[in-house]
């Protein structure tokens, strides 16, 4: 691995969508020199007046090569384009000798890069959202208080731990939701195959809302299905090797009554290709369009409950829970803040050469809440034992 390379004055901020909030405001505040790249630099003008940032980052239309053209060695690349652009992107950044982040699970093909990148002493920080991202902090954040609580080598040790994470209409409507992201992307999720913890064993769901179920968050109901694959995240969030996980699900939450409400929609899924997924997902945004009215709410619940030896337990729970204003939504708020708190840690020099998630140990996860706590972030936790 090479030393790393100092990071520049400069941050690049890549798309301007529904998740770009005020933490593009933070890196005004604390960066050099902010530029903000849109589709065209008319759009990205406007997305910075409605962002009240006019005159405080600098519009640019984006394209591959006129961004490689204006970075220099150090600087920061924020990605706030579609998960599958993230590779190419990254790309551009190696070959130019900047440094690379964004809110997204990482794929095969960003890993593919990261030997390179961090050879280059370049950070490439992911993950570092709302989910994933804040989700990771607080998981991380209970298994390092429960094993200080517990021990980890304690034999005969079991725990459960539950993520769920819902972006939801702050007002109930017949929908039950309201598209805080591309209607596509909420559907080919919903497409994907999920595999979790339950009941000590692996478990696959072909099709994720079919294993919803009923989920209690401060005396509401709602309702939570599996997402994507939880296996991998029992390592990556330190729980101890000696414990056995009986439940171990990280997956989405939605209001009460939305699995009745998407039927049709459901039925689309189990027969329809890929070229009436997406019609369908032009359909549904739409039949369902998000207008300046409207009010996001986020809820983020992350529970880590342990049982040991001679009726020892412990139980901590974290509880998000967020409604957006006429100034921001909520979405946006969740996913800018902690991924302008990591570009801020590139900044400063505290994330090392090669791949970063936002919290990969229980002390740094602790170091991040208290930081989106002075800013904004609000959430609470409860711990008993």
């Amino acid at each position: 691995m090479s030393d790393r390379v100092a990071a520049g004055a400069t941050v690049h901020w890549i798309g301007a969508g529904l998740s770009t909030g005020s933490g593009l405001a933070t890196l005004c505040d604390t960066a050099g020199r902010v530029r903000l790249w849109h589709r065209t630099e008319e759009r990205a003008a406007r997305a910075l007046e409605a962002l009240g940032l006019a005159g405080r980052a600098e519009p640019r239309a984006y394209t591959p090569t006129a961004l490689a053209g204006e970075l220099a060695p150090g600087d920061v690349v924020v990605s706030m384009l579609p998960a599958p652009e993230h590779a190419a992107l990254l790309a551009v950044c190696v070959r130019e000798r900047a440094h690379f982040a964004c809110s997204s699970y990482v794929s095969d093909a960003v890993l593919e890069q990261v030997p390179e990148a961090a050879r280059a002493g370049l950070v490439v920080l992911t993950e570092a959202g709302l989910d994933p991202g804040i989700d990771h902090l607080f998981a991380h954040s209970l298994a390092g208080r429960a094993r200080s609580a517990i021990g980890d080598d304690t034999a005969g040790v079991s725990y459960s731990l539950t993520s769920y994470c819902g972006g939801v209409p702050a007002v109930p409507n017949d929908f039950r939701y309201r598209f805080s992201w591309a209607p596509a992307g909420v559907l080919n999720a919903l497409r994907s195959p999920a595999r979790y913890i339950e009941d000590g064993a692996e478990t696959t769901a072909g099709r994720p809302w079919e294993a919803t179920r009923r989920l209690i968050v401060e005396g509401e109901t709602f309702e939570a299905y599996p997402n994507r694959d939880s296996v991998p995240f029992v390592e990556q969030y330190g729980l101890p090797p000696a414990w056995r996980p009986r439940t171990f699900v990280r997956g989405t939450l939605r209001l009460d009554g939305w699995l009745r409400a998407w039927d049709d929609v459901f039925e689309e899924l189990r027969g329809g290709d890929d070229a009436r997924i997406t019609a369908l997902a032009g359909e549904l945004a739409a039949a369902h369009p998000t207008t300046e009215a409207d009010r996001d709410r986020v809820v983020l619940a992350v529970s880590l409950d342990v049982r040991a030896p001679r009726g020892r337990t412990w139980s901590g729970r974290y509880l998000l829970d967020l409604v957006g204003d006429a100034g921001e939504s909520a979405m946006a708020r969740c996913v800018s803040r902690p991924l302008a708190l990591g570009v801020r840690h590139i900044l400063g020099g505290s994330l090392p050469p090669g791949l970063n998630r936002a919290a990969e140990t229980a002390a740094r996860s602790g170091q991040w809440l208290d930081e989106l706590a002075r800013e904004g972030i609000d959430f609470t936790l409860r711990v008993d034992q």
